[in-house]
């Protein structure tokens, strides 16, 4: 990334959200949420890929979920020895239709999704947006640069929450894994600084 990319801001939390690297799932479209399902060899090598980008910065804190492909992510990306688990980083629970893709739950349920639906056995939007809200205001107890190690749905929920009262506007971004998003202020407002930065934004030309 070039040094436009990269942000400094005055107010003293800034948030660096990271999704882990390639599962079998993640590319299969299949929700995972507690399944332990490890990184793939490409998942791998786009953890390791981060660590260019990451290294660049100084973090006061790094956390991650305690999911093995999240915990994998931050260690390939350089952070094993820094990295402390955070259980509130988890994957949303996606209850019944845990290994279960949008598209195969729709044929039974039209019009079905993980943002306006009821989520049996596992969490629906109210229970992800206090999650959320929960490390968020854990985060700005402590000033700093923070970097979080998670996953889609639940680094959008708490994007969302970081710039409004819930997590729905989480089902409007797009955050791919490996990817790299950044919260912060602007004269005093919360806002997304920069989102889904993917290798190919940061890396060689």
């Amino acid at each position: 990334m070039n040094n436009s990319a990269m942000v400094d801001d005055p107010h003293p939390l800034e948030i660096w959200l990271v999704r882990h690297g390639d599962t079998d799932w993640s590319l299969s479209g299949q929700h995972t949420g507690r399944t332990d399902v490890p990184l793939t060899e490409r998942g791998r090598e786009q953890a390791r890929t981060l660590a260019a980008l990451l290294a660049s910065r100084d973090f006061e804190r790094v956390l991650t979920s305690p999911m093995s492909r999240a915990r994998q992510t931050s260690e390939l990306a350089g952070f094993g020895d820094k990295a402390h688990v955070e259980q509130q980083l988890r994957e949303w629970d996606y209850g019944i239709y845990e290994g279960r893709s949008t598209a195969e739950i729709q044929r039974e349920m039209p019009g079905w999704s993980v943002w306006t639906s009821e989520v049996p056995e596992g969490e629906n939007l109210r229970r992800v947006t206090t999650r959320a809200q929960g490390i968020i205001q854990k985060l700005l107890s402590e000033p700093g640069r923070v970097l979080l190690f998670s996953h889609a749905h639940f680094s959008r929920a708490l994007a969302s929450c970081w710039v409004s009262d819930t997590s729905a506007l989480g089902q409007h971004l797009m955050f791919d894994t490996a990817a790299v998003s950044i919260l912060g202020f602007d004269r005093g407002t919360r806002v997304i600084r920069k989102w889904n930065l993917r290798q190919t934004d940061y890396g060689p030309r």
